[in-house]
């Protein structure tokens, strides 16, 4: 589904061109769930839209007691899944926040995580859940061979939740930001398991951005040319990569993937390849996220920079 053409203003909302999920997000601002139960029974067989459409509800939800109230009054596969997203979520921004209370949420989190998995054994979404979790206890199991640093992580967790799918998304990315030095890992192991877990995935997957998420994540603005990392050969054949092989996929996707696309367009727009950041920011239409652009300043003025560099409209302009 194309993301349609730029009408000058940038579109924050996660659900992007995911028109049943805004509207069910409009309806848990107002404290009604039966979207919710919609969008996320629809996508039961469809776990990548199934993981991010419970990710994008709980992150509405999480300020309510939509989800507690939702459980108890018609508990189910979807209730049970948004009510550990929330919970998840939440014991999530305690623990970044260094609220003494993150052990008892992430106790009721990981509790509910295990009732949503009870209720749809072959969904991985509750189990992407739990993953999210293991920053908090730092589980130590062994890697498997083949990484440089060997380092040590949930990785029983995340081969459990590969068996269920593969190739998903939010699983790799949530078991890379485990090995994120700010959440107790290095910058070795994240490079490692970044480019370990990308070269396993199909060229055509977006799994092959790991190493560019990690990049990111690694930036520092005080380290002589930092911003001229993404020059080097090596980045600029992986976002290339990316660019043959992945980009012509996403006119065939349900919904714009807007944050892999933000990732792709960041780095050939370091990289100097204006013309093919181009062609990414177009698929993009007018929606944006937040990361990657907000490691570097301001998200908006960020974009808007490389948009603009690019040759495209900014909202400014009209």
């Amino acid at each position: 589904m194309a993301a349609g053409s730029f009408e000058g203003q940038y579109v924050w909302s996660p659900a992007a061109d995911d028109r049943a999920l805004a509207r069910a997000c409009m309806d848990v601002r107002t404290g009604r769930y039966l979207s919710a139960h919609e969008v996320l029974k629809e996508a039961r067989e469809d776990f990548e839209v199934r993981a991010h459409r419970s990710l994008v509800l709980a992150s509405v939800a999480a300020d309510s007691d939509l989800a507690e109230r939702w459980l108890a009054e018609e508990p189910g596969p979807e209730a049970a899944l948004l009510w550990a997203r929330v919970a998840m979520l939440r014991a999530l921004r305690m623990a970044d926040a260094g609220d003494r209370r993150q052990g008892a949420l992430a106790r009721i989190a990981q509790s509910a995580c295990e009732r949503a998995a009870k209720l749809l054994p072959k969904d991985p979404t509750p189990w992407v859940a739990q993953l999210a979790l293991t920053r908090l206890d730092r589980p130590q199991d062994p890697a498997p061979k083949g990484l440089l640093t060997a380092p040590a992580g949930p990785w029983y967790l995340f081969a459990h939740i590969l068996r269920l799918d593969p190739w998903h998304r939010e699983a790799h990315h949530r078991f890379l930001s485990f090995f994120f030095t700010r959440y107790g890992g290095s910058s070795g192991a994240s490079w490692d398991v970044a480019a370990f877990l990308s070269q396993r995935a199909p060229a055509t997957s977006p799994l092959r951005l790991l190493p560019l998420v990690a990049l990111v994540e690694d930036y520092n603005p005080s380290e002589l040319l930092a911003d001229r990392t993404w020059e080097q050969p090596q980045w600029i054949a992986t976002a290339m990569g990316i660019y043959r092989n992945w980009l012509p996929r996403v006119a065939g996707y349900r919904f714009t993937p807007v944050l892999d696309l933000a990732y792709l367009a960041h780095a050939l727009f370091m990289a100097k390849r204006e013309f093919e950041a181009r062609e990414v920011f177009t698929a993009m239409g007018p929606y944006a996220s937040r990361m990657p652009w907000s490691a570097f300043g301001d998200p908006e003025e960020q974009l808007t920079r490389a948009r603009r560099s690019c040759g495209l409209p900014v909202p400014h302009d009209g």
